[in-house]
């Protein structure tokens, strides 16, 4: 138990410092009974205690989390749900602040929505004279991460099904980096372009069968495909696996834009763990005897 709530303290911790980003009040004629620090906190802690806003209500009652953040009161369930309606994800996106790696990866992955059932997602409708397709919408992830501390630097979020090339250019903007790494999927001239040309980096990506060998603009060297690095690229897919292990595939929020948020909250709840995770590496490796 106590090994459990030093975890959830250095994760409170952890979420304090990246809200700083964020203003405490949207106006000021606010009552100032909860900051939008103590609320966003909250947000994130609901994905990783995978529940819902009245069990987590139910969880403050019990616990010494609302000491931690500072709440002289515990909010009800209301009060997180409108606050949840009326945040930006804009302004959720400020909590992922890394723009910095040596190689990035990039991927994309789907969420489940949990406002339809698996049997009525995945029944033949034709059977019972309803001839329309199969429901098979879900949300569609795509991000880059660092793949050395394995942290997620940026992100899209859209309706799927959709082309993962649509996001390879807008995940990697203002990253300042040195490999990129992805599968076939993103392979075109135009990426490789963009990542060498862009970002002054080099883009390991497979070719397809039915496309030739990349030149570099105005030369007739080859760009080498670096087979070593090329399979540090799987640990974007073990940062998707993390996810939806620990915080849940399914999505709860019924609208597109409150399951945008959703998702984002997920993706902080995961840097903050991940960033816990590597300083207690750290610390770890400090205090062994040389």
């Amino acid at each position: 138990m106590k090994n459990n709530y030093s975890e959830y303290l250095k994760f409170i911790d952890e979420a304090t410092e990246i809200v700083k980003t964020v203003p405490r009040y949207f106006s000021r004629f606010s009552n100032k009974i909860f900051c939008n620090h103590q609320k966003i906190i909250l947000l994130v802690l609901k994905q990783k205690l995978r529940t819902t806003f009245r069990g987590l209500i139910e969880i403050l009652k019990i616990s010494h989390i609302p000491l931690l953040i500072g709440l002289k009161r515990i909010p009800h369930h209301t009060t997180l749900v409108k606050f949840a309606k009326k945040i930006k994800p804009s302004l959720l996106n400020l909590l992922l602040p890394f723009r910095k790696a040596k190689t990035v990866a990039v991927d994309s992955t789907g969420f489940e929505l949990e406002s339809k059932s698996f049997y009525y997602r995945n029944i033949d409708k034709s059977l019972f004279g309803n001839f329309k397709k199969k429901t098979k919408r879900f949300m569609k992830l795509s991000l880059s991460a660092d793949v050395d501390k394995q942290l997620i630097l940026f992100h899209k979020i859209r309706r799927g099904p959709r082309n993962d090339n649509i996001d390879f250019k807008s995940i990697l903007r203002d990253i300042d980096t040195n490999f990129v790494l992805a599968d076939k999927g993103y392979s075109s001239k135009n990426n490789r372009n963009f990542v060498f040309y862009d970002l002054d980096a080099k883009p390991i990506i497979p070719r397809k069968k039915n496309e030739g060998e990349y030149k570099f603009r105005g030369r007739n060297s080859k760009l080498v495909f670096d087979e070593k690095r090329y399979h540090q690229r799987s640990k974007v897919e073990t940062i998707f696996s993390v996810i939806k292990k620990k915080y849940g595939s399914c999505l709860k929020a019924r609208t597109f834009d409150s399951q945008k948020k959703e998702i984002i909250c997920k993706l902080v709840a995961y840097n903050l763990d991940r960033i816990i995770k590597f300083y207690l590496v750290f610390l770890r490796v400090s205090a062994e005897p040389e």
